[in-house]
């Protein structure tokens, strides 16, 4: 059998994931790759979480088709299976054109919805989403998402009736005002995080930023390196990239983003469990996500988690779909191996190795992320192994100044000295009669400020002596 010929049709009498939902919308996914058989694991239990239930599957290894995406004989078998198991949605793992979505919808039977990937974690997102921020950057992501297949609609009416395309370009000019409106506001939102974020070094924090795949062990990580998770507080923009760990396995039953106060290596710093990539959001819907990912791009350090327990292949395309997401950051990444408790060490050798060729298989251009990739570090949210080993790493990572001043022991040195502290760049103290010493480490704009504080309490009581 050639490679262009391996196939799969099959109805599914039972499947792996939990019993579906009485009112879930039954559904065949359909998946096509070029060079090895589709695994439809994924995209199974984003149909699943997305209220679907999965009553068959097409699966194919071929070469795209630019009409179907799948041949024109299994697209036909697809048609067939659709309407054997009375399908009201084809899940289509992968992005088809705007043609090639009408072309399929011809071919199925009348009234079967033809949802490609980015459509069905759009919809995930939809049901996730739970802030302004969220709404308007999933409004922006779904009609970029709608206007190219919009204007496809529209060209193929105005071919069957000319009358229609005056009525057509006033949708599509709708769409665009929606899309420059939606933009906006997000320019605002993310204009206001950028104000927050400059608040929150001024006092003496450092940000730091988990991302990584959904499902990777984000959330658990953040949990474990905070301080007090009583203390976590919600951004007033949650994140709609599932963000949040996922329960009993499935993506998406929670999104929140959270921010918590951390202590890493000795520094202050902020902690922001951040975004959970999905495989497979072509870049304009990426772009859409651009106040969420800021977090991470904008961040003193981030932490790219990866699962050490995913299979090499699944491991490669999870990186490589994070590290396009992230595109490029102000800091260093450091790799985090998660789960390495649930691994021998010839399974996290072969993660390592499936890292390296993830990130070696990727161009800097498209992902200048990977010039900031600081060396992996496995750990275990489980048992805490590798714990320290990650603080000590963020808190080297992180931008540090030092500096020394010795200032006259009144009340305004005390003051200066009280605002350091405040700020946490006290490293040390040392009195000595009327002086005090000061040693001072910590974020380079807040040592400033706080040599200049205590710099000018010595002119302030050289001048008071005179």
């Amino acid at each position: 059998m050639s490679r262009d010929d391996a196939t799969m049709n099959e109805r599914d009498e039972s499947t792996d994931l939990d019993s579906p939902a009485a009112d879930a919308t039954p559904a065949v996914v359909a998946a096509r790759t070029a060079d090895e058989p589709p695994d439809t694991t994924e995209i199974r239990e984003l149909a699943a979480a997305a209220g679907y239930a999965v009553v068959g599957s097409v699966t194919q290894r071929r070469e795209e088709d630019p009409t179907y995406d799948l041949g024109r004989g299994k697209a036909e078998e697809l048609m067939r299976l659709a309407a054997d198991t009375d399908a009201e949605a084809v899940i289509y793992d992968g992005s088809l054109s705007p043609g090639q979505t009408f072309s399929l919808g011809d071919l199925l039977p009348t009234g079967t919805a033809v949802i490609d990937r980015p459509r069905l974690v759009l919809e995930l997102f939809a049901d996730a989403a739970d802030s302004r921020a969220a709404d308007r950057q999933l409004e922006l992501a779904r009609l970029r998402y709608e206007l190219p297949r919009l204007r496809e609609a529209v060209a193929r009416d105005a071919a069957e009736d000319v009358r229609l395309q005056p009525e057509g370009d006033s949708r599509v000019l709708d769409v665009e005002k929606r899309i420059e409106s939606a933009e906006r506001a997000l320019d605002e939102i993310s204009g206001d995080r950028a104000a927050r974020r400059t608040e929150r070094r001024d006092a003496g924090f450092d940000l730091v930023a988990l991302a990584g795949y959904t499902n990777a062990g984000k959330s658990t990580l953040a949990r474990r390196l905070a301080d007090d998770v009583a203390d976590a507080e919600p951004e007033d923009a949650p994140t709609d990239l599932a963000a949040a760990l996922s329960v009993g396995g499935r993506p998406f039953e929670t999104l929140s983003t959270t921010t918590r106060r951390a202590t890493l290596g000795g520094r202050r710093a902020l902690l922001t469990d951040t975004v959970g990539f999905l495989d497979g959001l072509p870049h304009e819907s990426l772009r859409s996500f651009r106040t969420t990912t800021e977090a991470v791009r904008r961040a003193d350090c981030a932490l790219l988690v990866v699962d050490a327990s995913d299979e090499p292949d699944a491991l490669r395309r999870k990186l490589r779909a994070s590290l396009t997401a992230v595109e490029a950051t102000d800091g260093p990444v450091i790799p985090v191996f998660s789960k390495s408790d649930e691994v021998s060490a010839d399974g996290l050798a072969a993660a390592v190795e499936a890292y390296e060729a993830a990130v070696a298989e990727l161009d800097a251009g498209d992902a200048p992320v990977v010039d900031s990739l600081l060396s992996p570090i496995p750990v275990s949210a489980r048992d805490e192994s590798g714990l320290a080993d990650l603080t000590e790493a963020v808190a080297d990572a992180l931008p540090t100044a030092t500096a020394t001043v010795e200032a006259s022991n009144g009340g305004d040195a005390q003051a200066a000295l009280s605002w350091a502290y405040d700020r946490g760049v006290v490293a040390a103290v040392d009195y000595d009669g009327e002086t005090v010493t000061v040693d001072l480490a910590g974020r380079p704009e807040v040592v400033a400020e706080a040599e200049r504080r205590l710099t000018g309490a010595v002119g302030e009581a050289a001048d008071g002596g005179e």
